[in-house]
């Protein structure tokens, strides 16, 4: 059913190490009013939170506050939801950080007793591509967000499931390289350390890549692998070997069918797609796992948004 503006809508926020977004969703995932600022990612702990209010501020002064029914924040991990705290790796002023009090603090959502949701980034990627995108219709799919970081969230027997304490598919922080270096989680050679965007952009400058002007971001070398710099083609290579190796494990682990890679590293098209796909045929060795469904995400930048309003759902 297509609500009107009248009808209920959700508030989402999404919460990453690059950005914070927030809108307003109607019933068929539709954004309205959206705002974006940039995530003080290094500054305390107390900034990040006035950036978050500062997006809320935004939200609860648009005419269609009053519809609202719910708060729901997608945010960067691990999550814990027993405790409603996150601790995302790449926002180190977040430790055990009370997100889901402190939102439910803000002025505009304590006057209305709006109750909040709580995910993971993965998790409300997950919900948004399995409610309006790529993996709609399917009974069991994994969804990636690669990006600043490497979130995942699982679709299992048609249902979001994100686990005990909300970090089921959390594909970014599972060893991909046994002596590998040393990651801020406090593991080794974790699969975000190789595949994320930061990662990509930091193997290609080790290697020699040199960029043409001021961009030393991981859009930049794909720029460069497109335009078919070797350098920046096997920083791309090795982001997408070890992408194949979490997916061909969680696909071999929890027997699934479907894949959808999306976030900011997915843009990149076929410069990532292309040796993905050649590497998956060597690493989902198994029946069962072979010629797994692997699509781009549908809802690019608003997944986010929209997953995070479908937990209100």
């Amino acid at each position: 059913m297509t609500l009107t503006p009248a009808g209920p809508l959700f508030a989402a926020v999404d919460i990453g190490g690059t950005k914070i977004a927030g809108a307003l969703v109607d019933g068929a995932g539709r954004l309205r009013h959206r705002r974006q600022l940039p995530t003080p990612a290094r500054a305390a702990g107390t900034d990040v939170l006035a950036v978050v209010h500062q997006v809320l501020d935004h939200l609860a002064a648009t005419a269609d506050w009053p519809a609202v029914k719910a708060l729901g924040i997608g945010s960067a991990g691990p999550v814990d939801l027993v405790g409603g705290t996150v601790s995302p790796v790449n926002i180190p002023g977040w430790r055990d950080f009370p997100l889901v009090a402190e939102a439910a603090a803000h002025p505009a959502v304590a006057a209305r007793a709006l109750p909040v949701r709580l995910a993971g980034d993965g998790v409300a990627m997950a919900a948004a591509e399995h409610w309006r995108g790529a993996a709609r219709g399917a009974a069991d799919a994994l969804c990636l967000v690669v990006s600043t970081g490497v979130g995942a969230g699982l679709v299992l027997d048609g249902a979001v499931r994100p686990g005990r304490s909300g970090n089921a598919g959390h594909l970014g922080h599972i060893t991909v390289e046994l002596d590998g270096e040393p990651c801020p989680c406090g593991s080794r050679g974790c699969l975000e350390g190789i595949a994320s965007g930061t990662a990509i952009a930091r193997r290609a400058l080790a290697a020699g890549w040199r960029p043409d002007g001021a961009d030393r971001s991981a859009r930049a070398v794909a720029a460069a692998a497109a335009g078919g710099d070797p350098v920046a083609l096997a920083a791309f290579d090795r982001a997408a070997q070890a992408l194949a190796a979490g997916i061909a494990a969680t696909a071999t682990l929890v027997d699934l069918g479907r894949v959808v890679v999306g976030g900011g590293v997915a843009e990149a098209g076929d410069v990532l797609f292309a040796p993905l796909a050649r590497h998956l045929d060597r690493y989902a060795a198994l029946p069962y796992v072979r010629g797994l469904d692997v699509r781009r995400a549908e809802l690019g930048t608003d997944a986010g948004l929209i997953g995070a309003a479908a937990l209100c759902r």
